[in-house]
């Protein structure tokens, strides 16, 4: 029996400064936006602003996380984390997607509340912060973008993509109630705000732990995996195959594979064949791939026995 392994890492890129920059500025902004929010909400009455500004306000830990979950992820493994700290960031999402749960539901119970019992609301103040909230939040967006293939990145730019839908949504609200005077149009943003933090949350808390559970990543298919190692000439089985996601766009695959009895170099070929091919068409780059004995090809696929809990 031979042990065959390969380690890639996924090395630190420029963007990663760029968007701790970014993030840095976007706590600063926020923090702003924030405290003008909650000052101008009560000052005219709107529960809208005031919404918004724990909606936004709930943004500011998660730009510290993803802040940090940056600087962690540069971090080289060691004897502790021999995987590193590529999962830093999946940890914040799941974090972060908690957080915007809670606040959801503060933001729905709160806007019931107003709705029931309506006050007047000077939308005149609505109308000026909003349209501050949209221009920051909708920068924020737009230079978030070019990392948005980053689960952790692409949760900040969903908070910031729904906090600009938002704004804009109080800027028509002000205009609904200068032109119409009916006040409940405030409490009904409130409301759609806390449905869309509690939507675009659960989709992130989903995605996150389904990483942290080591699930298979969404958009790579056990039996494409199979059939692609198994295509390779020399591969007579596979089994125990195992593909988890260490961080976001990295992923890692283990497994034995059975091939003919052959001579060293023989079999260096063969697994660089494999290498190649998971690299090339499911981008995983960090395989461990063990080696065993076989007769001639079979080429077969044994999967783990489903688990029985009578056994037990």
């Amino acid at each position: 029996m031979r042990v065959m392994q390969a380690h890639h890492h996924l090395h630190p890129t420029d963007f990663r400064g760029r968007m701790q920059a970014v993030l840095k500025w976007s706590m600063m902004a926020t923090l702003a936006l924030v405290a003008t929010e909650f000052v101008a909400g009560y000052l005219g009455r709107s529960i809208a602003l005031i919404s918004d500004a724990v909606h936004n306000l709930s943004d500011v830990p998660a730009l510290v996380i993803s802040w940090l979950a940056l600087r962690w992820a540069e971090r080289p493994p060691d004897h502790e984390k021999t995987y590193g700290y590529h999962r830093a960031g999946i940890l914040a999402s799941y974090t972060n997607a908690i957080l915007l749960v809670l606040v959801a539901g503060f933001l729905l119970y709160e806007s019931y509340e107003r709705l029931r019992h309506p006050v007047d609301v000077r939308e005149g103040v609505m109308l000026v912060v909003a349209l501050a909230g949209l221009v920051i939040n909708g920068g924020i967006t737009l230079a978030l973008a070019r990392g948005r293939h980053d689960l952790n990145l692409r949760t900040i730019l969903i908070h910031n993509f729904g906090d600009a839908l938002s704004d804009l949504a109080i800027v028509a609200g002000a205009l609904a109630i200068r032109w119409t005077g009916v006040q409940r149009v405030d409490p009904v943003l409130g409301l759609g705000i806390g449905v869309l933090v509690l939507w675009s949350s659960l989709g992130v808390l989903k995605e996150s732990s389904h990483i942290l559970l080591e699930g298979l990543p969404r958009q790579i298919r056990l039996d494409d995996v199979v059939r692609a190692i198994l295509g390779v000439e020399g591969v007579a089985e596979v089994h125990d195959l195992h593909i988890w996601t260490l961080g976001t766009n990295l992923h890692a695959l283990s497994c034995h594979v059975r091939i003919p009895d052959m001579h060293m170099e023989e079999s260096e070929r063969i697994l660089e064949r494999v290498q190649e091919r998971l690299a090339r068409e499911f981008h995983i780059t960090h395989t461990t791939i063990q080696f065993e004995r076989a007769g001639p090809a079979a080429n077969r696929f044994y999967m783990p026995a489903p688990y029985d809990s009578s056994r037990e």
